[in-house]
C-alpha cells in the first residue's frame, strides 16, 4: 500500500483538510523560514501568528525563559497588522497552496 494511496482527509469545522497535520502557530511563524524544509502544501493547514488590526512591535527581551520542564515564551504578538497580512502574507501561503487558519487577536 502506498502512502498516496490513504485518505488521511479531515473535517476541521466543516472546513476539509488533506491531513490532519497543522503547523502551529507561534513557533512556525508564517513559514516562510522553513520554506525547502517543509511544502505548506503537504500539511493539513497553517495556522499562522497572531495577527492584530495595527502593527504590534511585541514585547521587550527577555522574551524567553527555560524552566526545568521546557520554556516560557511571551513574544507579546508581535506582527505586521492585518492590512500587511492580507496584502502580503496570505497571497505567498496561498500560492504555495497552503490551507490557511488565520489567528486573530483582539
Amino acid at each position: 500500500m502506498s502512502v498516496d494511496s490513504v485518505d488521511l482527509q479531515v473535517d476541521l469545522g466543516g472546513i476539509k483538510l488533506a491531513n490532519p497535520v497543522v503547523m502551529a502557530s507561534g513557533t512556525f511563524g508564517y513559514g516562510f523560514d522553513y520554506e525547502g524544509l517543509i511544502d505548506p502544501e503537504m500539511v493539513g493547514a497553517v495556522c499562522v501568528k497572531g495577527t492584530t488590526l495595527l502593527p504590534r512591535a511585541g514585547n521587550k527581551p527577555p522574551r524567553i525563559a527555560e524552566t526545568p520542564c521546557g520554556m516560557l515564551n511571551s513574544i507579546g504578538l508581535e506582527n505586521p497588522g492585518i492590512d500587511v497580512f492580507v496584502r502580503e502574507r496570505l497571497p505567498r501561503l496561498r500560492e504555495r497552496g497552503a490551507t490557511v487558519i488565520a489567528n486573530i487577536a483582539g
